[in-house]
């Protein structure tokens, strides 16, 4: 019988679990209700260390193999929401108005939660599992902080992984990169300080609109003649706010936006340019400007080339070779995952939720209509299986 045969039984379970979750979605280091919820189910399954204290609201299990020594390998799920209003009406919605589950993550942990119900009952690998339930990943620094707390300190590993649905690609299909497959992400922060003044008499102020202007033209330029146009680079200014009324000329202006790289040699650069040019221009205009970035950043998330021929092969046991790309394109999105590869080995892959295929959703992440395809419960599930069975 395959793995997923066996999974089988249970996926009624795994459906009410993730449902269950999606209706009670949780914002980064909110996660109580999942919480509580993901370590009742690691208990039931008789796994053999449930503990709660690192993340704030995260969860990490272990699970001993029955055929002796080996490797210690993470298996890593995300479980928090999107400040994001669902407008889907089935029976499992959101209950809780501007929050949903929008990425997944309540599909993620069930995946995780799936395996650590097989792996619990079978132990037919050599080592240990550590599985990783995650929280705050959408940008509140959750994986930083569980790491920070000592995480792989108190449980080492030799490798780690973690999976994502991605809407577009045939559900139930794999992909993997090996290398960057997830790009660095920086807030940027612009504060221009002028002289505010009538705006009928502009030569009377210190007009920071107009520096911001430059500085927003500068960065268009900056990216296009000083960085190789074969290393991906995005800086998206989104947000411009000055003055209040029409006929005055304010004293500061706000920019704001994002950055990603697929390098970190080329993030750090441009955080050095970014910084001068924001302080010259304002100079060039007798002005005073400063330049921060947010509180969290991510670095790109970059697999290593062994294990990822290790989540190939588990992949292709589990859906065929037809079934995984083994060389998709990177993605200029960022997963904060790329800090737990930061510290050991590992790979970070995606699982097709669909393409609007056989009914499924074909929407994007972060959409408002979004939802977690269930058929790709015992998919993700077996993934994990197979790659702990396989090391």
């Amino acid at each position: 019988m395959n793995t997923i045969d066996v999974l089988t039984p249970w996926i009624p379970d795994a459906i009410r679990i993730r449902h269950a979750i999606h209706q009670h979605p949780e914002l980064g280091f909110e996660e109580n209700h999942t919480q509580a919820l993901v370590a009742a189910e690691l208990h039931r399954y008789g796994v053999d260390e449930v503990n709660t204290d690192f993340g704030k609201t995260g969860v990490v299990g272990v699970i001993h193999g029955a055929l002796g020594d080996g490797p210690s390998i993470g298996l890593r799920a995300d479980m928090d929401a999107l400040p994001i209003h669902e407008e889907n009406t089935f029976a499992h919605r959101s209950c809780h108005d501007g929050k949903m589950h929008a990425c997944g993550h309540d599909g993620h942990t069930t995946m995780l939660l799936l395996a650590a119900r097989y792996l619990a009952d079978s132990r037919q690998f050599s080592g240990r599992v550590v599985l990783i339930f995650q929280p705050a990943e959408e940008g509140r620094g959750g994986a930083e902080t569980m790491i920070g707390d000592g995480l792989l300190q108190r449980y080492p590993i030799d490798a780690c992984y973690a999976l994502h649905n991605m809407p577009g690609i045939p559900a139930g299909h794999f992909a993997f990169k090996t290398g960057p497959i997830m790009a660095s992400s920086d807030r940027l922060f612009v504060t221009i300080n002028g002289q505010s003044g009538h705006a009928g008499l502009p030569h009377l102020t210190q007009d920071p609109l107009l520096v911001a202007t430059h500085i927003y033209q500068g960065i268009q330029g900056m990216v296009s003649r000083s960085y190789d146009p074969f290393d991906p680079l995005v800086v998206s200014v989104t947000q411009l706010h000055c003055g209040e009324t029409t006929n005055a000329i304010a004293d500061q202006a706000h920019m704001s936006g994002t950055f990603r790289t697929l390098n970190q040699t080329t993030r750090d650069s441009l955080v050095a340019r970014l910084a001068q040019l924001v302080e010259h221009s304002a100079k060039a205009h007798g002005m005073r400007a400063e330049f921060k970035l947010g509180p969290i950043s991510h670095p790109p998330t970059v697999n290593t080339a062994e294990e990822t021929a290790q989540a190939i092969v588990a992949a292709q046991k589990t859906v065929g070779a037809a079934h995984v790309n083994p060389s998709c394109e990177a993605k200029l999105t960022s997963e904060d995952f790329a800090f737990f590869l930061n510290q050991v080995p590992g790979c970070y892959g995606f699982l097709g939720n669909g393409a609007g295929e056989n009914g499924t959703c074909s929407v994007g992440l972060h959409n408002k209509a979004y939802d977690f395809n269930n058929n790709l419960l015992p998919i993700g599930a077996a993934y994990f299986i197979h790659l702990i069975e396989k090391h």
